[in-house]
């Protein structure tokens, strides 16, 4: 590439379901790359095989592209130099490239039938060799009228060599050769075709892909010789593994679809620097990005050959340290919004009371790394208890060996304490540690824990009153006396 060339990118998924999050990440390599070159980012859609298409998926990638904020310059919806940006719309355009092919002589119409096909392969393995159309090349095609599928006639049978940005010098023998189809009878375009065309008309300069297309590089290669021009450059990126790190991310490794990690609380910065750092490293202890800087840092020469693991604690890890970067507002105004929509939690009165809900913000936050961590919290009643009486049974409220007797007579001191401070939480806290470091801490905290939450996990009882407030402690404090009372 010519040092003053414009580097063009692009995206071209296939509309045939959701966005796996290693689609996500070759997006984002791609956007990376022209960003940091002041370039074009074109987001196309590859709909010819119509048969695996589902419905929706255009919209879904559209979706998932705008949550992860790689907004491109050109393609559906906002057009560009080199409209349309669906294939299927671009038919015209194939068959314009699929001529040129036949008049220099690299293409021409297959004439067999699928039976006539199947007996070919069958051949081969009786033989015990690979299937090679081109060994069953037709010396007299008909001419091409759409009815039956155009093939490329492979112009040479010789080596490929080529080079890649990430790998660096490949090569391939004449096995990787052969004639493939060009255009089907029903008038689309394959992928080993219409990629080509396209690229070419959009000028793209840089090709992000997967290694699963290195070895049909070679067929791309021969046709971008018989049309006589310069193939772009080829970026292929690692794939991402499991977390046992042996084998590709897939559905039984746990991979989803790049929305649901949206809708588990994830946050968009989080997943670009996440699925930036799975096989790219800008080196140093630095680890959190914004995607503006990983647009300034990213380099080529430093993504990796070989696969990147993913790791669910290190994205929740990461998502933490991004919602700490969110202004405090925004941060308690999700909380807010997650506790809200709960249904266990939005038929409490108490969470009317913004004053009042605003006070568990802080005992939520010190327990998340995503938002969906506080559904869960719920769900395992850990927030219950800051919106509605508890419901105690008698044998929690007393700590280890320590009687009943003695767990009373510790909460009716602490009974005492609220009812001469029952508006001073600051000397109300500091009467009940007097007391607690006295008689001992267990014997104090631990029942006067448990019957503020009816738990026997939860913050600390001082923080408790503190959100609870005096009365309402008091309350439940009498309430845990009566219990324990013969």
């Amino acid at each position: 590439m010519a040092n003053n060339e414009k580097v063009v990118t692009r995206f071209a998924p296939s509309p045939t379901g959701f966005m796996h999050v290693g689609s996500a990440r070759t997006a984002l390599y791609a956007w990376l790359l022209a960003k940091k070159n002041n370039g074009t980012f074109i987001l196309r859609i590859e709909d010819t095989d119509k048969e695996r298409e589902v419905a929706g998926s255009i919209e879904h990638i559209k979706k998932s592209l705008k949550w992860l904020s790689l907004n491109w310059d050109e393609g559906p919806d906002i057009g560009g130099p080199s409209a349309p940006y669906i294939q299927s719309e671009r038919l015209e355009i194939y068959k314009k490239y699929a001529n040129i092919l036949i008049e220099k002589g690299y293409a021409y119409a297959d004439p067999y039938t699928a039976e006539e096909i199947e007996n070919f392969k069958k051949k081969s393995e009786e033989e015990k060799k690979p299937f090679l159309y081109r060994e069953y090349r037709p010396e007299n095609p008909p001419p091409w009228d759409g009815s039956k599928p155009l093939r490329f006639k492979v112009p040479e049978l010789k080596r490929t060599e080529w080079k890649d940005l990430v790998w660096g010098e490949l090569s391939a023998g004449i096995e990787a050769l052969d004639d493939f189809v060009l255009i089907k009878s029903d008038g689309f375009p394959t992928y080993n075709f219409a990629h080509i065309v396209d690229d070419i008309e959009m000028g793209v300069t840089h090709i992000v892909r997967g290694q699963e297309f290195i070895a049909s590089t070679p067929k791309f290669l021969s046709v971008y010789e018989a049309l006589e021009i310069t193939p772009p450059n080829f970026v292929t990126v690692p794939p991402i593994m499991g977390a046992d790190g042996k084998r590709k991310l897939g559905k039984r490794d746990g991979a989803k679809d790049i929305l649901d990690y949206e809708n588990e609380g994830y946050l968009p910065e989080t997943m670009v620097n996440f699925l930036a750092f799975l096989g790219f490293n800008p080196g140093g202890e630095k680890e959190i990005y914004t995607k503006e800087e990983l647009a300034k840092v990213f380099d080529l020469n430093k993504i990796q050959k070989s696969g990147a693991q993913w790791n669910d604690d290190k994205l929740d890890w990461m998502n933490r340290e991004h919602i700490k970067l969110l202004p405090e507002e925004e941060r308690n105004e999700k909380i807010f919004d997650r506790l809200q929509k709960n249904p266990e939690i939005s038929k409490s009165e108490k969470i009317k009371d913004r004053d009042y809900v605003s006070k568990i913000y802080p005992i939520i936050f010190d327990r998340i790394s995503k938002w969906s961590d506080i559904d869960t919290m719920i769900s395992a009643g850990e927030l219950s208890y800051f919106f509605e009486k508890p419901t105690l049974e008698k044998e929690k409220i007393v700590w280890k060996t320590q009687t009943q007797e003695n767990a009373k007579e510790n909460l009716e001191k602490v009974l005492g304490i609220f009812e001469s401070e029952i508006t001073n939480y600051e000397s109300c806290k500091e009467k009940i540690i007097q007391h607690a470091t006295e008689v001992g801490k267990g014997e104090v905290l631990w029942p006067l824990r448990y019957a503020l939450s009816g738990k026997e996990k939860s913050p600390d009882p001082l923080t408790l009153i503190s959100v609870l407030g005096i009365a309402e402690s008091k309350e439940r404090v009498a309430k845990a006396i009566q219990i324990l009372t013969p």
